[in-house]
């Protein structure tokens, strides 16, 4: 099939701009590949054929093909030289004032018809196209890295784009092997948009004393099903390209609370503590490898109290029926006896609180978090508050490990650390809906290709019930007064009157 942009230029040879040249040809297109520092471009190149030659030794591709690609890409020393080209997309620093100088320069060179393209993460694709004499022919076209390897690309019309040129841009995306979601010119786009709520979420509850950054990766990965945890994730992707992309999307929305930046993040970018790519982050490296210090023991425990399960927890017939199994001597009088564990299990709310409205000896009272089926997670999750003392706590950890489940125990807050991240990511994907940044299907492709999150934020939310996130984070916002948990009005309507965060409206 004959590529749609059959003549590409590509500016930016780093590793955005050879990735998406490498894509390209083996879609068919002849490329030319240009940069402004001496080398680069070359070294691009000989990069791109090196990884040819690996598929081929693979069998992966046969000799002609690659033969072929390697006749189809080529570096060119001067803008000029892409005057032919009907699509050139940029690569280049995340700059304004240097893509906006591109570009007016690229517009005097190539034919009227041909359509330009940034690869900008977060800024303003209308912004960029702003002094341009032909908008509609300009996009965004936004790849991730490694280019060949994460198959979705944000196609991205600002102000005056033509809808044809996003069609066009969308057709040439799979027949590179991509899958295109359409986005509307907003701050992050879909992806850096919708993964606003993970790792600032993680950072709150870290700089709250909460819990540590292991136990978040933990309790995250085991409970949720996320491939690595938000501190992991930082470190692979490094402080100095995710904490500008935070600071970007929030003064782009005008300081929204939903998505402040940590002080955590910005002290260590400043320190140089960045990731694994300098051997620290959250985490020390050696030899790549990560040096994570070993859980705390299971504690052990001569005689378990008996356990009094509050009439007001969370999945209270599951929990009861957990205890029995795990061997616990079960109270049910109405109020626990002066002896008794005291075991609670809120939806947003902080443990201390639950003890106050509820009557209940906070020194004898541990909260659980339920909000997960706990036949479906690795860990179970723990929660002291202020009073509760030593020996309640032991118990607790002891007696939820007996059949060998991981256990954490953290500190009181507002809502566990599972129910907070996920609340928060359902809440800002709801948002993003209610401002029609793009389709609720889109979004789901993009999160779930472009983040590697086990399911869409919208298929989270059903999973654990938008009634259930309603209540964490109306219980938040009751604890700690803050609108950055304020509930989108596109999840409250749907969560409201129980309808799947899927459905749209007529």
């Amino acid at each position: 099939m004959k590529p749609i942009f059959s003549n590409l230029g590509i500016v930016g040879a780093g590793a955005m701009g050879r990735g998406i040249a490498q894509i390209a040809v083996q879609a068919g297109s002849s490329v030319k590949l240009f940069d402004m520092q001496a080398g680069t471009a070359q070294a691009a190149q000989a990069a791109v054929f090196s990884q040819w030659d690996k598929l081929c030794e693979k069998g992966r591709l046969n000799p002609e093909q690659t033969a072929q690609y390697k006749t189809r890409l080529q570096c060119v020393g001067t803008l000029a030289e892409l005057a032919s080209c009907e699509l050139i997309i940029e690569a280049v620093i995340e700059r304004l004032d240097v893509k906006t100088k591109l570009f007016s320069e690229l517009e005097s060179i190539v034919e009227p018809s041909a359509v330009l393209v940034t690869n900008t993460s977060s800024l303003s694709v209308t912004a960029i196209a702003a002094q341009l004499k032909r908008p509609q022919q300009f996009a965004g076209y936004h790849f991730f890295n490694p280019v060949p390897l994460m198959k979705v690309v944000e196609v991205i019309a600002g102000l005056k784009t033509s809808a044809s040129v996003c069609a066009d841009l969308a057709a040439y995306a799979r027949q590179m092997g991509h899958t295109p979601v359409q986005a509307n010119d907003s701050p992050g786009f879909i992806v850096n948009h919708a993964g606003r709520g993970y790792g600032t979420e993680a950072l709150r509850i870290v700089s709250e004393g909460v819990a540590d950054f292991a136990t978040i990766d933990r309790i995250l990965k085991d409970q949720i099903g996320f491939k690595l945890g938000p501190f992991e994730l930082m470190d692979l992707t490094a402080l100095d390209v995710s904490h500008p992309v935070m600071e970007s999307i929030y003064h782009q929305y005008f300081e929204e609370p939903r998505y402040r930046p940590s002080i955590i993040t910005a002290q260590r970018l400043a320190g140089g503590v960045v990731g694994k790519k300098v051997g620290e982050g959250f985490y020390k490296y050696v030899g790549g490898a990560a040096q994570i210090s070993a859980e705390p023991a299971v504690p052990q425990v001569d005689e378990m109290p008996p356990v009094w399960l509050s009439p007001r927890a969370a999945r209270r017939a599951e929990l009861m029926l957990l205890l029995k199994n795990l061997g616990a001597r079960i109270e049910t009088g109405a109020a626990p006896s002066a002896q008794a564990l005291t075991l609670v299990a809120p939806l947003g709310f902080d443990i201390t609180t639950v003890a106050v409205v509820e009557r209940l000896d906070p020194a004898r009272t541990i909260g659980i978090d339920m909000l997960v089926d706990d036949a479906t997670t690795k860990r179970r999750v723990l929660a002291t508050n202020p009073a509760t003392r030593a020996d309640m706590r032991r118990a607790a950890h002891a007696l939820m490990a007996r059949d060998g489940k991981a256990v954490s125990v953290i500190r009181d807050s507002g809502g566990f650390v599972s129910q907070r991240v996920v609340a928060t990511i359902v809440n800002i994907a709801s948002d993003m809906c209610q401002q029609s940044v793009c389709s609720p299907a889109d979004l789901e492709t993009a999160v779930t290709l472009g983040l590697g999150y086990p399911m869409g934020p919208l298929a989270m939310g059903n999973l654990y019930g938008p009634t259930n996130v309603l209540e964490v984070l109306f219980n938040m916002q009751t604890v700690y007064g803050d609108p950055r948990y304020r509930p989108s009005p596109w999840l409250r309507r749907r969560g409201a009157i129980g309808l799947s965060l899927l459905h749209e409206e007529e």
